[in-house]
């Protein structure tokens, strides 16, 4: 450690800090822009100088390693009159339009500018201007007169995102950031680059004048949609949801979200929205009130179920409801004798796991950690792009990360190996991985391996034998796979004489907490692959789009047509064509629950706004078409009494039990070619929230989608592998 004195105060400090990071362990603020704790350092503003004892001139905090015995003054004549220096060769080409820049009130220039600005400027020639930039739909380029160059947007692009999409041109007054590669910004964490830059250059096209950010509303709230489970400020305005930004958590999200987690929110006041219960009579929708709708509901699954046996009736789960939700839906089954109930739409293989839990296998923070890492069968930047962040920081400190794919990877970070084999070949292939780490150290391989192990086999094997912290991570394409078990048993052996843990990314915001409410069935049920086959006679679809959630897609929706009844219970007006009743229940903004992400991590959240219209909470709904049906013991005042009996003893922001957690498996290896390939939803077709995001579909990944079509609530959101 290394002492050192800052105004006064004694300050220690890792061997290797910078002044900037000891000033604020102390609590003393010195004034910066283009400094950024998650960024490496670029000592472009100058704005952080200060005096250091026996330094003839100031310098930048930001830059200037501690040393032992340092005496370092913040506040000094020598700093403060460096500073105002400073911030007058800033402003000298900035324009002055503070009353209708977006950033006004939350702008870093404006608020050091009141403490180290100057009256009045002496520059009095001509000021640069630039032309406007049109950087795609999220982000705003049009006020780049505001730039200051601070390079943060650069830095994370190359950084954090992994890819150099804006940098600097030209040199001098003539410095301009600009797109290089291409004439968008098309990363999918591109709107952090809003929350960093600390002026009004970058912005958010979207939420472009819609609010000063004075008359915002901030209210905490949890991603609904991956398995990172990212902690978010919903900030509201007359019950309107008008922008979301990060809420920091080291353990989870860092101070980054994804742009689905961003920009999903503009769904939440699509014309779409389903804001009354409505009742189908002679093809035709009407509204009802709630009574008529719950009562109509509740006898059309009372008289299947006794006419013609609990067995046809049936609920499909999305696997991004809340905890709650799953739960009560189990208990609404359960109400009717049946057992058939399954939030695992995309699967091909629905395999009994025994009451266990499938997980990531290790703390989302220590992906940042690991030295060594085999993902299977994942786009591992477009379905988690939070955990391939972090894994990207791994790479940028050593770690090698190795993949199994379809396709070359493209996660804008370095590959050291990759085993390309045909998806309908992956067993085969973790095999060939098997047998190359059972021949590099003498170990029986699970399964024998007549051909050898292939080269890509044998880099990766001696790629995960070296280093200390390893995983082996099963993605959205493994876990759907029709041999998904073989695939996580080839997984398990690996791991196992690796030294490595092992898991599943997980696909939704509430896969792991579905599981652990057991939202499958658990005693001879039928899965969500059967369900949707034609044999229901009545079935319940909790904010579930069958042609779009289920990997069967439009032949999951004719299967549901010969049903007798279906309720839909959702936020929008979905299956219009299938259903016989619909029920608006809330999203995520409008409701509490909570979500269980990858790493077990039970995360709740409360209502941003009030309910759009007529509708209602889904636990509540729920719960009261189970208590129609003569459901015991659920006389609940709030969500968290439902919380309470679904996950007793576990607390917001706590683990789950451990001893629910495992990912071991004694299934059988069957090394053969799968009869089918998984189906994975691309990145912004996941769930009903980001269909339905104009901007997000206006992306580079939303057109794409589109142009393979499945870019909106008509045709099929699936890719069948056609990314690892």
């Amino acid at each position: 450690m290394i002492e050192l004195n800052i105004d006064g105060k004694r300050v220690q400090v890792p061997e290797g800090s910078m002044v900037i990071q000891a000033a604020e362990q102390a609590g003393i603020f010195i004034p910066h822009f283009c400094y950024h704790k998650k960024l490496s350092i670029a000592g472009n503003c100058r704005m952080c100088l200060v005096d250091v004892e026996k330094q003839a001139d100031p310098v930048p905090a930001c830059a200037t390693p501690v040393v032992d015995g340092m005496v370092v003054r913040t506040q000094s004549v020598k700093t403060v009159e460096a500073q105002k220096g400073v911030m007058e060769f800033l402003l000298i080409n900035h324009p002055l339009d503070c009353p209708i820049c977006d950033q006004g009130g939350e702008c870093l220039l404006q608020d050091l500018a009141v403490g180290y600005g100057q009256s009045g400027a002496r520059y009095e020639e001509e000021k640069r201007v630039f032309s406007v930039k049109d950087a795609g739909p999220l982000i705003s380029m049009e006020e780049m007169n505001r730039c200051i160059q601070c390079t943060r947007c650069v830095r994370f692009g190359q950084e954090i995102a992994g890819q150099m999409e804006l940098g600097m041109t030209h040199r001098g007054e003539h410095s301009e950031i600009e797109a290089f590669v291409s004439a968008t910004v098309d990363s999918e964490l591109s709107g952090n680059m809003i929350d960093i830059c600390p002026v009004g250059a970058l912005t958010s096209k979207p939420f472009r004048y819609a609010a000063r950010t004075w008359e915002l509303s901030r209210r905490k709230s949890i991603s609904p949609h991956d398995s990172t489970g990212a902690n978010l400020i919903v900030q509201v305005k007359d019950n309107r949801v008008l922008r979301v930004v990060p809420f920091e958590n080291e353990a989870v999200n860092e101070c980054w979200i994804a742009d689905r987690d961003r920009f999903s929110y503009e769904a939440l006041s699509s014309t779409d929205r389903l804001t009354a219960p409505m009742i189908k009579q002679d093809g035709r929708w009407l509204e009802v009130d709630w009574q008529t709708a719950l009562e109509y509901a509740a006898s059309g699954l009372r008289d299947i179920a006794e006419k013609q046996g609990p067995a046809s009736v049936g609920l499909l789960a999305s696997p991004h409801s809340t905890v709650e939700e799953l739960w009560l839906a189990r208990q609404l089954v359960h109400a009717l004798g049946s057992d058939n109930i399954d939030y695992r739409l995309r699967q091909a293989e629905c395999a009994d796991a025994q009451g266990k839990v499938r997980w990531l296998g290790m703390p989302i923070a220590e992906l940042t950690t690991l030295d060594r890492a085999l993902v299977i069968g994942s786009d591992l930047r477009k379905d988690h792009p939070l955990f391939a962040q972090r894994i990207r920081q791994a790479v940028r400190q050593g770690a090698q990360v190795c993949a199994v794919a379809q396709t070359q990877p493209d996660w804008a970070m370095p590959v050291r190996a990759t085993l390309q084999a045909d998806a309908l070949d992956w067993t085969q292939a973790l095999a060939d991985i098997a047998a190359a780490v059972a021949a590099e150290t003498g170990a029986q391989p699970p399964v024998v391996n007549s051909a050898g192990p292939t080269d890509a086999a044998g880099a990766i094997a001696r790629s995960l034998l070296g280093g200390g912290r390893k995983a082996v991570l099963l993605g959205n394409a493994a876990a759907h796979h029709p041999q998904a078990s073989s695939l996580l048993a080839l997984a398990q052996w690996i791991a196992t004489q690796t030294g490595a843990r092992f898991g599943y990314l997980t696909e939704a915001a509430n896969t792991v907490g579905a599981q652990c409410v057991g939202a499958l069935p658990q005693a001879g049920g039928l899965n969500a692959r059967q369900m949707v086959q034609g044999v229901l006679k009545a079935a319940v679809l909790l904010q579930v789009e069958p042609q779009w959630d289920c990997a069967a897609g439009e032949a999951a929706q004719q299967g549901l047509q010969s049903a007798q009844t279906v309720i839909t219970l959702s936020p929008f007006k979905t299956n219009l064509d299938i259903s016989d009743v619909l029920l608006p229940i809330s999203p995520f903004s409008e409701t509490s629950g909570s979500f269980v992400n990858a790493e077990g991590r039970l995360q709740s959240f409360h209502a941003v706004v009030r309910p759009l219209g007529e509708t209602r909470p889904g636990w509540k709904v729920l719960c009261a078409l189970a208590r129609m049906l003569d459901a015991p013991n659920l006389d609940f005042d709030n969500s968290q009494q439902v919380l309470a009996r679904a996950l007793p003893g576990v607390s917001s922001g706590s683990l789950v039990h451990a001893g629910r957690l495992d990912n071991r498996t004694d299934a059988a290896i069957v090394v053969e070619r799968a009869s089918e390939r998984p189906v994975s939803a691309s990145i912004y077709q996941l769930d009903a929230l980001v269909r339905r995001a104009p901007a997000l579909q206006a992306t580079a990944d939303g057109q794409a989608a589109g142009a393979c079509g499945c870019s909106s609530p008509h045709t099929s959101p699936h890719t069948q592998e056609r990314q690892p």
